[in-house]
């Protein structure tokens, strides 16, 4: 009678452990490049709220991304990498960024950003 193994063995168990692990290393290690990111769009849309409809300058643009970026500790991208340019009724706040991570050896994790909002007259 010939007997059917169902399982897998210890080698493709192995395998199988260490292709998951570097995904888990991966996700631990942009974790915190996400977090950051979502600091940096918060400050973002508090700045919209704040100067939306209020006439507000290029200068008090700055000056209120610089001191929330302050309070928020943002480090991955500092206020003069924060774009401001004119469009018809405002403003658009563009602060986009590349964020690299070292994950094993000489082997990167790069995440690019976009966050961009618009702050009308």
């Amino acid at each position: 009678m010939i007997r059917r193994q169902d399982g897998i063995t210890a080698l493709g168990f192995l395998i199988l452990a260490a292709f998951l692990g570097m995904f888990a290393l991966a996700a631990i290690k942009l974790i915190p490049v996400y977090l950051e990111n979502a600091k940096i769009q918060s400050t973002l849309e508090k700045v919209k709220d704040e100067h939306d409809g209020n006439r507000p300058t290029v200068a008090d643009i700055k000056a209120a991304v610089g001191r929330r970026f302050n309070i928020e500790s943002v480090n991955a991208i500092e206020v003069s990498d924060v774009q401001i340019k004119r469009i018809s009724g405002g403003y658009s706040v563009d602060a986009s960024y590349d964020a690299r991570v070292s994950y094993l050896g000489n082997l990167y994790l790069v995440a690019e950003f976009n966050n961009q909002v618009e702050v009308m007259n």
